[in-house]
């Protein structure tokens, strides 16, 4: 079966590492592509060729369509994988790519373009049987539209923007009275994050788990799961720690969720690697939020629990292969810790600079996926993520002990990181429980150092 002979990472940091990593034990050649300000990163020295293709500001460098294209070009690279964030989503991207005989290791412009609306996708799911949160049919028209499906739907109610993302344009309103406020805020929210004011409405799930369920799919029409991750522990809408299996779910509700995610899935003949994300409330009533077409940050706590390299498979899905994967379920248990450049005790504000100590924890069961080390200096311009830290064992409560254990021994020193606030979360009574929603970090107190 054919297999790529070289593919360009269009990403940075531990994402580009760790896709190198697979492409290294698959036989595949590796084109890094690089801004001026990761120089020396970690993936520019691994990989078998590297281009810079501009400098720091991301617009200029890894959305630089014309340039990675150019890179791909030059390198003769046959494919492009582009990680998670930046293009990895981006329609456009991957029809120029198709445009240049390039292939794009990720879901078609078709595709991404009908799961990437919001609205869209809810249809589609809706269509195909997938339990959606009740909402308006489409886009609202105006206030009065809003006003109207309100009180069908029954307050709480949220209003988002159909392009919206990382929380902008997101509004909860529990009555009419706060309606019109809240619709004028949004919109010019949606309108000045992503040139679009479109919006529409759900009903409000309350004391919500945001559980996804990683999925597969082929060129043949075969789709599987591969259990769920629950990514409750959020601030500000960005996750903060994944686990799985999630604490909340039950052998009957992940045989559900597992069954509806293959129908989504196979519903829009979906072919690579990705996610569908689900909110379920306290009564374990789930319902479809969205569905990601790419490689999600978290994709490391399901290989550990099920001993698969979700990279790998998504390699050779977009090769054209037969899907080796199956429906599974979880015999371990898995947590990832987010290690961001980020003060926690300072409102968890961005921490860039030089890292002037440096020790990884070890292991058994420990798993870090970094590009950062000792004098590295952390640029300013990119997400503040410098590592994630995963462990897996037998069960939750040893996973919670082997990850207190694990950052107790991780140093980071000559920045600020959130390795103390994890350490403060574990402790926490609900936490280690299981006992925690959305909301969670809404009331958690991070106590001084």
């Amino acid at each position: 079966m054919k297999m790529f002979k070289k593919i360009l990472i269009a990403n940075r940091g531990e994402i580009a590492l760790r896709v190198i990593r697979t492409c290294k034990e698959m036989g595949i050649n590796t084109v890094a592509v690089y801004s001026t300000a990761d120089a020396d990163s970690l993936h520019v020295r691994f990989a078998d060729e590297a281009v810079c293709i501009g400098p720091a500001k991301s617009a200029d460098s890894y959305l630089n369509i014309p340039n990675i294209i150019a890179a791909a070009e030059i390198t003769n690279a046959d494919a492009i994988h582009p990680g998670y964030g930046f293009l990895s989503e981006n329609a456009k991207f991957s029809r120029i790519c198709e445009e240049n005989g390039i292939k794009f290791i990720g879901a078609s412009p078709e595709m991404i373009d009908r799961m990437g609306d919001k609205a869209s996708a809810k249809s589609t799911m809706e269509a195909a049987g997938v339990p959606v949160v009740p909402g308006s049919p489409g886009l609202l028209k105006d206030l009065a539209d809003a006003k109207a499906t309100a009180k069908k739907i029954v307050y709480p109610v949220m209003i988002k923007a159909t392009a919206g993302g990382g929380g902008k344009g997101m509004r909860v309103v529990w009555s009419e009275d706060e309606m019109e406020e809240h619709w004028n805020s949004a919109r010019q929210e949606s309108a000045a994050a992503f040139g679009n004011d479109g919006m529409y409405m759900e009903k409000f799930i309350e004391e919500p788990r945001h559980i996804e369920i990683q999925i597969a799919g082929d060129k043949f029409g075969d789709a599987c799961h591969m259990s769920e991750r629950d990514c409750s522990i959020q601030r500000r809408h960005q996750k903060l720690v994944e686990e799985t299996p999630s604490p909340f779910m039950t052998a009957d509700l992940r045989k559900r969720m597992g069954a509806a995610s293959v129908k989504a899935a196979k519903a829009v003949k979906y072919e690579g690697v990705g996610t569908v994300e689900f909110l379920v409330d306290k009564n374990r009533d789930f319902y479809f939020m969205e569905m990601n077409t790419r490689i999600q940050v978290e994709h490391t706590i399901t290989e550990e629990v099920i001993n698969f390299d979700l990279i790998k498979e998504q390699i050779k899905l977009a090769a054209g292969h037969k899907m080796s994967g199956k429906n599974y379920e979880p015999k371990m248990h898995s947590i990832q810790c987010r290690i961001n450049a980020e003060d926690p005790f300072n409102g968890f504000r961005p921490s860039p600079g030089k890292i002037t100590t440096y020790h990884e924890p070890g292991g058994h069961g420990v798993r870090i996926d970094t590009h950062v080390y000792a004098n590295y200096i952390i640029p300013p311009h990119y997400d503040s993520m410098i590592s994630k830290l995963i462990v897996v064992a037998q069960t939750r409560e040893e996973a919670i002990k082997k990850m207190e254990r694990a950052l107790d021994e991780y140093i980071v020193e000559g920045i600020k990181s959130t390795i103390p606030f994890h350490q403060q979360l574990l402790q926490d009574e609900k936490f280690r429980e299981g006992d925690f929603t959305t909301k969670f970090m809404e009331t958690f107190v991070i106590k001084e150092k």
